[in-house]
C-alpha cells in the first residue's frame, strides 16, 4: 500500500496489494484518469495516456476548441455545462438559474489513515491493516465551490475507496442538483456490463449485457437500494469467468436512491459513474456549508470475477462490518412468521420454543403481530405497545418463559412505517411523507414516516429502545416493507424538498447508529420486504441482512449466488422453511433446504411443532452440520464452482480455509439427467502439496489432483438433491 505524487510528471500513483491507480494533472488544471490495473513498479510514460498531445490539445494550447477537449478528456470527476456532454458527476444551479461548473486543480494532501464520513457508513482502518488517503482539492472560482476528491487504500486490500466533499466558499447559496461519488473513464475493451437485477422474491440475479454506444444503467428511485436493481456495476472483458478476464467494479456504500451508469462515447471510451440518483434530488448548499457524498468501493481484477468477489468479501469483513458478531458463531434461530403469521399467543410461541430447543435451536424470534391491535397487516404500525391479549404479562413474561425453555429471544420491528389506522397517524398525520392536497398512496396499507424530522427520529428510537430495555432481547429484525411515493415533507421548506430522500436515509443511519451504541451486544439483522435494502451501507450497522422472503431452496440458488458475488456468506440471512414452499409452492427435500441454508446465517422459518419425528431428527442433524462447518462459512474463502443459472442442471460452491487446511463443497443437483455419468468438479484454494481425506470416507486425494484433475460427483436419483463434501488436510 502506498500513495505517491511525482511532481516531475504530475502523476499520482495509488498502489494496493496487486493493483495501481494513476491520476494525472493536465495543463495544470484538469484532473484526469490515466490507468487502473495490474500493479506497476514504474509508471514512466503513463502521462501520454491522457492524450494531451493529440488534437484538440489542452485548452492553454488551443483555447478555440476547449469544448472538444472537454468532450474527450478522461476526467476523474466530471462536471456539467462546459463541453463534456457525457454523463456528469456534478451539476450545480446558481440562484440566477445557471448550471455551469468547472473544477480546476488546486492541490493535494496525502496522509496516513482515513477520515470518517459524518452521518454516513464508511470503511475504516483496523489494527494491523492501516489506511492511506489522497485528497485532491479542486475549485470552481466563479461559484466559490470547492470539491475534495478522496481516495483511500488499505494495506490488506485491493480496493480503492472514493468519495467527494463539496464546500460552498462563496457568498450565495448553491443548489446541488447532482453529486455522484465516483467516475472512471477508460478506453473500451468490448466491455460487457455486469449487474444484479430482480424483484421481490427473486433478488440479485446476475445479468450481463454488451456495452454498446449510449448509456446503460441500473438505478433506484424507490427510497431504498431496492429488490429490482442493486448499487453495483462491473465492466468485464469478453469471456470473463470466475478465474480469468478483467473486471472493473463499483459498489455503493449507501442504502437509498442510486445511479450506476456506463456510457460508451463517440470516441470509443467508456465512462462509468456511481452515486446518489439525481432524479428528485437537490441540496441547498449555503455559504460555508458542505455536502459529503457516500463512498464507492472500486475493485480491479485481472483474475476474473472470483478475485473481485474475494476482494470485496475481505474488505467488508475487515473494514466495514463493526458488529461484535462478525467473528462469532450466530445463534441458530427459528422465526415464527411462516409458522403462525399473525395467529399466535404466548402459549403457541413457548410451544415452538420447547420443540425448537429439543432439536438444538438456540433462539426464538417473534415476528409481526405482537403490538397494537395487529392481527392483520392493515393497522398499528407506529403503535409499538405490546398486545397483552396475545402476550399476557407483556414481553418480560414471555421472554422469561422462552428463556426457561433454554432459548434466547429476538423480536421484529418495522419502525420506519406508520399505518393509517394507528394512534400515531391519528395524532401526527404530518409525520408521514405526503404532498399536501393529495391523498397519499398506500402500499401494504401503510405510509412512510418522515425521518428527515428530528422529532420523528427521536420518537421511533424511543419506541424501539423502550421495548429493548423492557426485557432480555438479544436480536432485532429491522424491517422496511414499502417504498417511496408522494415525496413531500411538512418539515422541510419548499426549497429543500429535494433533500428529503437523502435526509431520510441519514435518519435511518442515525437510528441504527443510536441502536448499536446503546445496545452494543445486540444482534441486528436488517430486512426490507426480504432483500430490498441489502447493501454495504446497512452492513455497517448489522452483520447480516435477510437475503430474500423467498426461502425455496431452488430459488435461493440464484439469489444467493448473486448475493455472494459481493457479500460474505455470513451476511446472508438464510433459513430452512416448510414445503410446499409458501411462495412458489415447490417441494424440495429437507436435506437440500438445509444444505442451501448452510450457505448463509442458517435458521428455520416453520412450525417445528408440526414436523414429524423424522423431520425433527433431520433438524438436529442439520444443526450439527452448522456447528461443524460454520467457522468455514463465516471466515473462509468463497469460490463459485458452477452456476445452475448458467448450466440449468446443477449448482456448486466451495468455502475453503484461508490456509487451505480444509474445504466444504456444496453440490445441488437441480435437475436429474437420463443416461448421465458422473460430473467432474475442480476445487480451488487448497494446498497443492497436501493430501486430503474426504470426511466420512477413507478416500484420500492429493491437493493438486482435487484442484486440477477434480473429484467425481455421482449422479443422484431425483431432482433438487444435494450433498456437502468436506475435505480435510491430513
Amino acid at each position: 500500500m502506498s500513495i505517491t505524487f511525482d511532481k516531475s510528471t504530475d502523476i499520482f500513483q495509488l498502489n494496493t496489494k496487486t493493483t495501481s491507480y494513476l491520476i494525472g494533472i493536465a495543463d495544470g488544471k484538469y484532473v484526469g484518469h490515466i490507468y487502473y490495473g495490474k500493479k506497476l513498479d514504474n509508471c514512466q510514460g503513463g502521462y501520454a495516456l491522457l492524450r494531451t498531445e493529440e488534437r484538440p490539445f489542452v485548452p492553454s494550447a488551443n483555447m478555440r476548441d476547449k469544448a472538444g477537449f472537454a468532450d474527450g478528456f478522461p476526467y476523474e470527476y466530471s462536471t456539467a455545462g462546459v463541453g463534456d456532454y457525457r454523463e456528469s458527476c456534478l451539476s450545480v444551479r446558481t440562484p440566477q438559474g445557471h448550471r455551469v461548473c468547472e473544477l480546476a486543480y488546486l492541490g493535494y494532501e496525502i496522509f496516513d489513515g482515513k477520515r470518517e464520513l459524518p452521518g454516513l457508513p464508511s470503511t475504516f482502518e483496523i489494527v494491523g491493516a492501516p489506511a492511506q488517503t489522497l485528497e485532491i482539492t479542486c475549485k470552481d472560482a466563479a461559484l466559490g465551490l470547492t470539491a475534495v476528491q478522496s481516495y483511500s487504500v488499505f494495506e490488506d486490500s485491493d480496493a480503492v475507496v472514493r468519495s467527494v466533499r463539496l464546500i460552498n466558499e462563496g457568498q450565495q447559496p448553491l443548489y446541488i442538483e447532482r453529486a455522484l461519488s465516483a467516475c472512471l473513464d477508460m478506453d473500451d475493451e468490448s466491455f460487457e456490463m455486469l449487474t444484479l437485477t430482480g424483484s421481490w422474491a427473486r433478488e440479485r440475479h446476475i445479468t450481463r449485457c454488451p456495452v454498446t454506444y449510449g448509456k446503460h444503467a441500473v438505478s433506484s428511485v424507490r427510497g431504498c437500494s431496492s429488490h429490482q436493481e442493486h448499487p453495483f456495476a462491473a465492466l468485464v472483458t469478453p469471456g470473463t469467468t470466475q478465474d480469468a478476464g478483467e473486471v472493473y467494479a463499483m459498489h455503493f456504500v449507501y442504502s437509498g436512491n442510486f445511479l450506476a451508469l456506463c456510457q460508451k462515447s463517440q470516441h470509443d471510451s467508456v465512462r462509468m459513474v456511481m452515486g446518489i440518483h439525481p432524479e428528485g434530488f437537490e441540496w441547498v448548499l449555503k455559504p460555508q456549508d458542505s455536502f459529503q457524498t457516500p463512498e464507492v468501493v472500486c475493485v480491479y481484477s485481472d483474475q476474473g470475477l472470483g478475485k473481485m468477489t474475494r476482494t470485496l468479501h475481505d474488505l467488508y469483513r475487515g473494514h466495514l462490518i463493526r458488529s461484535p458478531y462478525l467473528h462469532k458463531k450466530r445463534p441458530v434461530l427459528i422465526n415464527n412468521w411462516e409458522a403462525t403469521y399473525f395467529d399466535f399467543d404466548s402459549d403457541k410461541l413457548v410451544e415452538i420454543a420447547k420443540d425448537a430447543r429439543e432439536a438444538g435451536i438456540e433462539m426464538l424470534v417473534m415476528d409481526d403481530g405482537w403490538f397494537g391491535k395487529r392481527n392483520l397487516d392493515d393497522n398499528s404500525l407506529g403503535d409499538w405497545t405490546v398486545n397483552e391479549e396475545k402476550l399476557p404479562g407483556g414481553l418480560p413474561a414471555l421472554v422469561e418463559r422462552v428463556k426457561a425453555e433454554g432459548l434466547s429471544f429476538g423480536i421484529w420491528f418495522e419502525p420506519e412505517m406508520v399505518s393509517p389506522d394507528s394512534d400515531l397517524f391519528r395524532a401526527h398525520p404530518d409525520w408521514a411523507i405526503q404532498v399536501p392536497g393529495r391523498a397519499p398512496t398506500q402500499s401494504r396499507a401503510q405510509y412512510v414516516l418522515d425521518l428527515s424530522r428530528p422529532e420523528v427520529v427521536d420518537y421511533v428510537y424511543g419506541c424501539v429502545a423502550k421495548i429493548l430495555r423492557s426485557a432480555d432481547i438479544s436480536y432485532v429484525k429491522w424491517d422496511m416493507n414499502r417504498q417511496f411515493t408522494d415525496l413531500g415533507s411538512a418539515f422541510l421548506p419548499p426549497e429543500r424538498q429535494g433533500e428529503l430522500p437523502h435526509r431520510y436515509i441519514l435518519g435511518v443511519y442515525e437510528l441504527q447508529e443510536r441502536l448499536v451504541t446503546e445496545f452494543p451486544e445486540l444482534l441486528l439483522e436488517n430486512c426490507a420486504g426480504g432483500g430490498g435494502r441489502f447493501d454495504p451501507g446497512m452492513l455497517y450497522y448489522s452483520p447480516q441482512i435477510w437475503c430474500s422472503d423467498d426461502t425455496d431452496a431452488v430459488e435461493r440458488l440464484a439469489i444467493q449466488e448473486g448475493t455472494a458475488l459481493l457479500y460474505p456468506l455470513s451476511c446472508m440471512g438464510a433459513h430452512v422453511s416448510a414445503c410446499p414452499n409458501h411462495i412458489v409452492g415447490r417441494g424440495t427435500p429437507f436435506e437440500t433446504r438445509g444444505h442451501v441454508a448452510l450457505g448463509g446465517t442458517f435458521g428455520y422459518e416453520l412450525d417445528i411443532t408440526k414436523l414429524s419425528a423424522e423431520e425433527k431428527e433431520k433438524v438436529t442433524k442439520q444443526i450439527g452440520l452448522y456447528h461443524r462447518y460454520n467457522h468455514l462459512i463465516r471466515e473462509g474463502v468463497y469460490y463459485r464452482i458452477a452456476s445452475w443459472r448458467e448450466n440449468h442442471l446443477y449448482d456448486c460452491w466451495e468455502v475453503a480455509a484461508e490456509d487451505g487446511g480444509e474445504a466444504a463443497v456444496t453440490y445441488v443437483q437441480v435437475l436429474a439427467s437420463p443416461n448421465s455419468r458422473s460430473r467432474k468438479i475442480r476445487l480451488k484454494g487448497l494446498d497443492e502439496k497436501a493430501v486430503y481425506r474426504l470426511e466420512g470416507t477413507e478416500k484420500i486425494f492429493a491437493g493438486q489432483m482435487l484442484m486440477y484433475g477434480g473429484v467425481l460427483i455421482e449422479p443422484q436419483e431425483g431432482d433438487y438433491v444435494s450433498q456437502v463434501l468436506h475435505f480435510v488436510r491430513v
